[in-house]
């Protein structure tokens, strides 16, 4: 308490050094953290990952000024929602097959054309080559999106609830697909009937003979443990999935600029690191279905070119009824083309 003998102006001047010792002694509250949630349909499998490898890059790079969350196995929802989500800004980040996120914006389906890659080793190759891999990561930020993560998922293949080694068995079959056109169209052309669904949903309508098959990669297969409900996989291997990790661009420019560079960073870090535990994967998963009594079957030779000469001709006239799909389809094809196997 200050005297009431101090002369009033000197009063005043005290209370105010009082004031602010008093302030510079409390604690202040510290700055809000950052939450990145990173969402994902998948768990146990490369584009998990991924995540994983990212969130210690990340914390390498700047701490912890960034909490990252996962959310494996659809906790934030089925996959439309999800995309859904990341496009608003509701959900940070999401990782997915392009094919899921083609209704975000057409171009993410020039990865799918049937016959494309080769390899997982040309998918590598692609996707990285530096100009390239630069173009990808802002292609999408017209529509709030940015790819801060591209990897290499596996091939496609069929899994069916009895044997369906030709074409013809097939046909008349139900078969759950990707969202994409590339994925929908080339199945419809064989006889099946295409039937969309998000991961979530597959099981439960292959048990209730809603749908009679499954495309998907084999480690999705695997990791949700589908040889306890169907054994047979056609290994149809028309295209190598691609999948992308996709950030809000909004949030993104909201960060601080070192923030928004060590999520770049980290990225990239980290889509190197998992391409070859994705490539190991998806041997230990075809290893895993076999040992869990499953079968993998392929067409015959011919029958098999015969359905990629029809699936590659149909794939790409899909992606150019599109102006700016087949813009960009002609940019990847170049590097397609230049870092093909010799």
């Amino acid at each position: 308490m200050i005297s009431s003998r101090v002369p009033l102006h000197r009063r005043a001047v005290l209370a105010a050094a009082v004031s602010l010792a008093v302030a510079a002694a409390a604690p202040r509250p510290a700055a809000a953290q950052t939450v990145m949630k990173l969402a994902n349909a998948t768990i146990n499998d490369v584009q998990h990952e991924w995540q994983k490898l990212f969130i210690v890059a990340l914390q390498k790079r700047i701490g912890d000024k960034v909490k990252a969350e996962i959310y494996p196995a659809s906790q934030l929802g089925a996959i439309p929602r999800m995309a859904e989500g990341v496009s608003l800004g509701t959900i940070e980040s999401f990782i997915t097959p392009t094919s899921f996120v083609t209704t975000l914006d057409p171009r993410f389906q020039i990865f799918d054309v049937p016959g494309l890659f080769v390899s997982p080793e040309h998918v590598h190759a692609v996707i990285h080559d530096p100009a390239y891999r630069d173009h990808l990561e802002t292609m999408f930020v017209n529509r709030g999106l940015r790819v801060i993560g591209a990897i290499y998922n596996s091939p496609t293949l069929v899994l069916f609830k009895k044997p369906a080694p030709t074409l013809d068995a097939m046909k008349g079959m139900k078969v759950r697909t990707f969202a994409s056109p590339l994925q929908i169209e080339p199945m419809k052309s064989i006889g099946t009937i295409p039937v969309p669904l998000a991961l979530s949903e597959v099981i439960p309508q292959l048990q209730s003979g809603g749908i009679d098959g499954v495309l998907a990669g084999m480690p999705i297969l695997t990791a949700f443990k589908y040889y306890d409900v169907a054994k047979y996989v056609t290994d149809l291997n028309f295209a190598h999935i691609v999948s992308v990790n996709l950030v809000n661009e909004a949030w993104f420019q909201a960060q601080p600029k070192d923030v928004q560079e060590a999520i770049r960073a980290a990225g990239r870090e980290a889509e190197q690191q998992a391409f070859g535990w994705g490539v190991d994967n998806v041997k230990k998963a075809n290893a895993v279905w076999l040992e869990n009594k499953g079968e993998i079957l392929k067409l015959p030779e011919q029958e098999q070119l015969k359905m990629m000469q029809g699936f590659v001709a149909l794939g790409t006239k899909i992606v150019e009824q599109n102006p700016a799909a087949k813009a960009e389809f002609a940019k990847l094809k170049a590097v397609v083309d230049a870092k093909a196997p010799k």
